[in-house]
């Protein structure tokens, strides 16, 4: 029987903004179910890597393949059927989620998004999504600002989550956390892996972490992958 195909396929990836190279030929790859760590200083490019692909910005050259499809020959169109299935985890969990508006209603707002919401299986399908991330219905009630930092992250992933994913680029997810909440948020996403199969690109810069949670990692300076 022929292996898997990787579920992430990144082949000599270049990111440019004017003179600058941000990604310079880098290619890796993840399967599903695995952990990949990508670290390295600031500035090296990790989050350029992580923007191209997401898509959210178009690499100038290479190829992004995911599950089979080559994402850089995907038009708009094409590419919002394939986005739900990648989605973001970033560091400032305060940041990603609307101020004003209660958390259930941002869970809920993929399923609505892409046709998916019912109002007889909506509530519960949130509820539930909650619940997978360690979060009861009284927190879905709340605004982003009456949680506390490790509960606003927990629910920006439930709401990756509420496009059933099957990868998550996890950029610096953990690093805006007390110390004392990042082992819970790391032991959440393992669990989630483990029950769900997700694939995951974590970009992190704490290596007690990346040596924790990563199944292989890969190191980045001046755009270019050096082990």
């Amino acid at each position: 029987m022929s292996p898997q195909p990787p579920l992430l396929d990144v082949r000599d990836l270049v990111v440019r903004y004017g003179a600058t190279t941000a990604v310079d030929g880098v290619s890796f790859s993840v399967d599903a179910g695995e952990t990949v760590g990508l670290i390295g200083p600031s500035g090296c490019g990790k989050s350029s890597t992580a923007a191209a692909v997401l898509q959210l910005r178009r690499p100038d050259s290479g190829r992004v393949r995911f599950d089979g499809t080559d994402l850089t020959t995907l038009g708009e169109k094409e590419l919002r059927k394939v986005r739900p299935r990648i989605q973001p985890v970033f560091q400032d969990p305060y940041g990603t989620l609307s101020p004003r508006r209660r958390i259930r209603d941002q869970i809920a707002e993929p399923l609505r998004v892409q046709g998916r919401w019912s109002r007889t299986t909506g509530p519960g399908r949130v509820e539930a999504l909650l619940g997978m991330v360690g979060l009861d219905a009284s927190h879905g009630e709340r605004l982003p600002h009456e949680l506390s930092g490790g509960q606003c992250q927990r629910a920006g992933i439930a709401r990756a989550l509420a496009s059933d994913p099957a990868l998550l680029v996890l950029d610096e997810p953990v690093s805006a956390l007390d110390p004392s909440l990042r082992a819970g948020i790391v032991n959440l996403l393992l669990d989630l892996q483990e029950e769900l199969g997700l694939g995951y690109l974590f970009i992190c810069h704490d290596m007690p972490v990346v040596r924790h949670f990563c199944d292989r990692v890969l190191t980045m300076h001046d755009g270019r992958l050096t082990g």
